[in-house]
């Protein structure tokens, strides 16, 4: 019962990182689009999901929480960001009979509207116009090792777009996931976009390395109220070391209430949202949820997230 608790103030109560000091390689990456989170759940849980993975948005946080999914299971996420720009994905969980474990594919796009081609001598346009973006497309496996332990594994193709410049380059992510079996406490980790650098404009770009190690923990479970907490450590390669920290509430396993606040951040802090669950079925074999997250930007206003899962 004393290491029960014990588990639990270590994620109620997440220290921020206050380690050596390091230098901020901002901006000097490519793919950042790898790192914008999917899905309301997670956002409104100011991003802390390593350690929950419990849905098809897993392909994204850590690959190896599939393995904990059943039949299949589908989720589309959009995001409005300011300035107009837009950040959309869908995935698609599933197994076959003859391969043990599951299987998930999966696209990100972020996307804005086209805009007019300008130059110093016609600053209000040539009269052609221009988009930009960024793609990606993956394929995921993960397989339980055992009742406790998980692991996963993706493969991802980026493309970078500006005008007529493209950019291309693979990626791979790796997760793990293990039920401590106290409380429903679980560890997760992973390691984000592992690959080949992006040629642009005939310059060699290194991807976003990204690694995530957190906890979970059920700490309340009674009747029909539960409450999650989850905390995660996260470093990216060109930035400074990040704490996320969040919690939702479930009432009748029905409706979800959740807040999050993101530490060490310059343009990010309080997160929250809420969700609903229903049946789609009589004997209940298929559920959705549909979720909404607030995330404050700061000096940029705020973006918002919707999200559906379903599950059959």
């Amino acid at each position: 019962m004393i290491r029960a608790w014990i588990v639990a103030v270590c994620l109620l109560f997440p220290l921020t990182a206050e380690g050596a000091q390091i230098f901020e390689k901002v901006g000097t990456l490519g793919g950042q689009s790898l790192k914008i989170g999917v899905g309301a759940r997670a956002a409104a849980m100011g991003d802390a999901y390593v350690a929950i993975a419990d849905d098809a948005t897993a392909v994204y946080w850590n690959p190896a929480g599939i393995a904990r999914l059943s039949g299949q299971s589908v989720t589309l996420n959009h995001t409005a960001w300011p300035a107009d720009i837009l950040f959309d994905q869908a995935a698609y969980v599933f197994n076959v009979k003859w391969i043990p474990g599951m299987l998930g594919i999966n696209v990100r796009a972020l996307t804005m509207s086209r805009d007019i081609v300008r130059t110093t001598y016609l600053p209000d346009g040539t009269g052609d116009t221009f988009d930009a973006g960024e793609w990606a497309y993956g394929i995921t496996y993960a397989r339980s090792l055992t009742d406790k332990f998980s692991a996963g594994l993706s493969a991802n193709y980026v493309q970078t777009g500006l005008a007529d410049v493209k950019g291309k380059s693979t990626t791979f992510d790796f997760g793990t996931l293990y039920d401590i079996g106290i409380l429903g406490a679980k560890i997760g980790m992973s390691i984000q976009n592992i690959g080949s650098d992006m040629s642009f404009l005939n310059e060699k770009v290194k991807m976003p390395t990204f690694f995530r190690v957190g906890g979970s923990l059920n700490v309340l479970n009674r009747g029909d109220s539960r409450l999650l907490t989850s905390a995660e450590f996260t470093h990216p390669s060109d930035n400074s070391e990040k704490v996320n920290w969040g919690a939702e509430y479930a009432f009748h396993d029905y409706l979800f209430l959740r807040g999050g606040y993101k530490f060490n951040y310059d343009t990010e802090g309080l997160t929250a949202g809420l969700g609903v669950k229903f049946p789609l079925t009589l004997s209940k074999a298929s559920v959705a949820r549909l979720d909404y997250a607030y995330q404050d930007l700061k000096l940029l206003t705020a973006a918002h997230r919707i999200s559906v899962n379903v599950s059959f």
